[in-house]
């Protein structure tokens, strides 16, 4: 049985979610504050076994709280009971399951089957948090404005005396079938365990045998089982039987030295205190000992074993994840009624692992489940599903495109929301196909943190990269909204390729300056025909960059003699008409009036600093063409002409094209990042 899908309301962020789970490891990546960590709790709150872990107000989405206030107004309306309980919010949790593979052997999953199609091998699984049935009255006791100030200091306190889980199962054939379920059996059908960011490998107030030692205890708990597998029980027993021999000895030698440390009783000369005699027994519990007494240590070739903190964090986080794995699937195998699911949660994996470490582990997670269910299973396959959260651009961009789920905020006037987005779905059609692999290629490459950052900046190449810092730190000066202090990332992706992550970029909702040349082009009649030749813009009539012509794909008109080229109508586009979305695209222009127009960066660059580079000329033809035959002496040069106005030059203006798009770019966002507190 897989989780096919989840749909999550009124938690937190996430007000109203849908988000699909990949058959073995799903990847969730966002900017922070996007509510990644909701996804994660909301499955811990209703998976406990506990009832420690009840929802408060605050889990509440803010929109929902205003619900409370509706149904109040409505209860004192005298409404229906049926519509009051309509507009009271719940915190839920649905579940759509796929059991295909279970069709011959249902067990408890058969409690959550309610239909008769027998075609079908889906069934959806409701959790809810909500006004137990029968206390509207209570809940709303001695309440007469709902605009009160203590009005959400009382329902604070009664959402926690009268709200309780609910688990139906509904038809997914007919949804006004639903059937109440029993919690154990949800537990029974489906194992939810986490691994935390915050694992306490770093904090040096704890021992590793505090964090190590639990984990070796519960796997030596799961090994005790009854219902373990006979290896397991049989290593188990002779641990056990080793501990015997030695409560023996102590019983024998220790306790008669033991005894003779305590004070004698008659030295107080009170009548009957010498009467008790005491004595001692020291006894040892094979659990205990496990957890409170074992130490991981490595083993030197030259007989020398040192202590587990002696390893660095990265090797020790990687131990205790796989620990941990190891712990959820000796759990999994001595559960007397097998799930038919196990969804596990990884957060942060990354912490202190370097980025080839990274790369390994989320390529090799399911690797990990495989081998558990063959060398210790008998090949019975562990039925996990792992879902990672990540901050880490080389988990992310190693992991398969149709693995990912992108969290993102998003604004409803003054309300924050998360959306999720599912990146299989966005690049399905077969047109999108070259974009998909190309951006994969990339981002697999490059490392690329795109899914992380507020804001993007794509490049030409290495000239603007190596001069952006220098951009940023000087356009800072005039900024209210200053750059250096918003997540940027910049990527190098040239004219030709930028169009590749035209829909991308919109799929992520980024902030995006693409900064690109104009790269102007002549037609030359050659013997095999009509060649388009690089030349100064004043002379263009088309160009060579695909990334223009792709963005204004639907705006440019077919061009004669007598109509404006492919290049002026470029050219002529507004402000207004370079942005699209939440991308804008910036390209050269004069620096003023009655000015020449640069063909690249380079060009563009000495025209708007012409005494730095001794241009002279007043005449604009004759500024262009002496600029454009100093940047073709660059062509090999570039990097280092970059490093000399980076380093050494700096008194120099910014292009006029790239000093607008970095201010457009320096403005709020289209998204509010401010979110909820610990929302990660």
């Amino acid at each position: 049985m897989k989780i096919k899908k989840t749909r999550i309301s009124n938690f937190r962020l996430l007000k109203e979610v849908e988000l699909s789970f990949d058959n073995k490891s799903t990847v969730i990546v966002g900017r922070n504050n996007s509510g990644k960590t909701s996804l994660t709790e909301i499955f811990r709150r209703f998976f406990s076994e506990s009832n420690s872990q009840k929802f408060r107000l605050e889990d509440f989405s803010i929109s929902a709280i205003d619900n409370f206030r509706q149904a109040l107004t409505r209860a004192l309306a005298g409404e229906e009971e049926d519509i009051i309980r309509d507009l009271l919010p719940k915190i839920e949790l649905q579940l759509i399951v796929d059991y295909d593979d279970d069709k011959t052997d249902y067990g408890v999953l058969s409690e959550f089957i309610i239909d008769l199609d027998e075609s079908n091998t889906e069934a959806i699984i409701n959790i809810s948090y909500q006004l137990k049935d029968g206390k509207i009255k209570a809940f709303f006791y001695d309440l007469d404005d709902p605009n009160s100030l203590d009005f959400l200091i009382v329902i604070r306190e009664r959402i926690l005396k009268f709200f309780t889980t609910e688990i139906t199962t509904i038809d997914p054939t007919d949804d006004t079938n639903i059937t109440r379920v029993d919690q154990n059996k949800l537990l029974e059908l489906i194992g939810v365990d986490f691994i935390n960011a915050q694992r306490g490998l770093d904090d040096i107030t704890q021992s590793e045998k505090d964090v190590l030692g639990k984990v070796l205890s519960s796997i030596f708990k799961s090994a005790s089982h009854e219902n373990a597998s006979e290896d397991m029980k049989q290593k188990s027993k002779e641990l056990k039987e080793e501990v015997d021999k030695i409560q023996e000895t102590v019983d024998k030698e220790l306790k008669e030295k033991i005894d003779a440390l305590l004070p004698t009783l008659e030295i107080f000369g009170y009548p009957g205190l010498s009467d008790p005699n005491l004595t001692t027994k020291t006894t040892f519990n094979a659990e205990t000992i496990v957890e409170s007494n074992t130490k991981i240590l490595y083993d030197k070739s030259d007989g020398i074993t040192l202590p587990e903190t002696y390893n660095g964090l990265g090797s020790r986080n990687l131990i205790f994840i796989l620990f941990k794995l190891f712990e959820y699937f000796r759990k999994y195998q001595s559960n007397p009624i097998l799930i038919k699911n196990h969804l596990v949660f990884i957060e942060e994996p990354e912490a202190h692992l370097h980025p080839q470490m990274q790369e390994v582990f989320i390529s090799k997670l399911y690797s990990i489940a495989d081998t558990f269910s063959n060398d210790l299973n008998n090949g019975v396959k562990w039925p996990v599903q792992f879902v990672v959260s990540t901050h880490s651009t080389h988990i992310a961009n190693e992991a398969d495109f149709d693995t990912i789920r992108y969290f993102l905020t998003k604004n409803d006037g003054n309300l924050t929301e998360t959306e999720v987005k599912d990146l299989k779905e966005a690049f399905k059609t077969g047109e999108d196909t070259e974009d998909k692999e190309f951006i994969y290629k990339y981002l697999t490459l490059t490392k690329s943190d795109l899914f992380f950052a507020d804001k993007a900046i794509l490049i030409e190449g290495a000239t603007e990269r190596i001069l952006m810092p220098s951009f940023i730190k000087k356009i800072d000066n005039e900024l209210e909204n200053k750059l250096s202090s918003q997540y940027l990332t910049v990527l190098e992706v040239g004219g030709a390729y930028a169009h590749h992550f035209y829909k991308f970029l919109d799929f992520l909702n980024l902030k995006t300056l693409i900064i690109t040349d104009l790269d102007s082009t002549e037609p030359i009649n050659t013997e095999s025909g009509i060649r388009h030749k690089a030349c100064i813009t004043s002379r263009g009539k088309g160009t060579s960059n695909t990334g223009l012509t792709k963005w204004f794909d639907n705006l440019l008109e077919p061009t004669s003699d007598s109509e404006p080229s492919i290049l002026n109508q470029i050219q002529l586009k507004t402000f207004e008409e370079k942005e699209l979305e939440s991308r804008r695209i910036s390209y050269q222009i004069p620096e003023g009036e009655h000015n020449p127009c640069g063909r690249s960066f380079e060009d563009a660059f000495m025209i708007a600093n012409k005494i730095l580079f001794g241009i002279t000329q007043n005449n604009t033809s004759a500024i262009e063409s002496e600029a454009y035959e100093q940047a073709e002496k660059l062509k090999n040069k570039k990097a280092n002409f970059a490093l000399e106005y980076a380093l050494e030059k700096t008194e120099w203006i910014i292009p006029l094209y790239i000093k607008e798009g970095l201010t457009w770019l320096s403005e709020n966002n289209t998204t509010n990042q401010t979110a909820e507190e610990n929302d990660d």
